[in-house]
């Protein structure tokens, strides 16, 4: 199946899944590539403004890759991820939100677009 998009993990998404138990990495990491080539809102889901969010359930424990959309090349779309955390609680923290948002404004702002 043709991917709909390319995924990049900024500095701080990398550090997240390796820090993680290998299992887990590897069902966070078959999610993200399954979230590529379907529309699946339990995958990948836009959680306000320009932040989404890639969202893996494994062993009881909710891993969440925090993202955004870098159309901005005419060739290809990409999903930057800036970020994860492991999810404690239904309602995702707002200063992740935040945080994520502040890490896409300095993305393009070091891309300069």
């Amino acid at each position: 199946m043709k991917e709909n998009f390319k995924v990049k993990f900024l500095e701080e998404a990398s550090k997240f899944l390796d820090n993680i138990d290998e299992k887990a990495r590897e069902k966070i990491i078959y999610n993200i590539r399954k979230a590529q080539v379907i529309n699946d809102k339990s995958l990948f889901k836009k959680l306000s403004g320009e932040t989404w969010e890639f969202r893996t359930l494994f062993n009881r424990t909710y891993y969440r890759l925090f993202a955004f959309w870098d159309k901005f090349d005419r060739t290809d779309t990409i999903v930057i991820s800036t970020h994860g955390i492991i999810k404690k609680t239904n309602k995702t923290p707002i200063k992740e939100i935040e945080k994520a948002e502040r890490l896409r404004l300095q993305y393009f702002k070091q891309k300069k677009i």
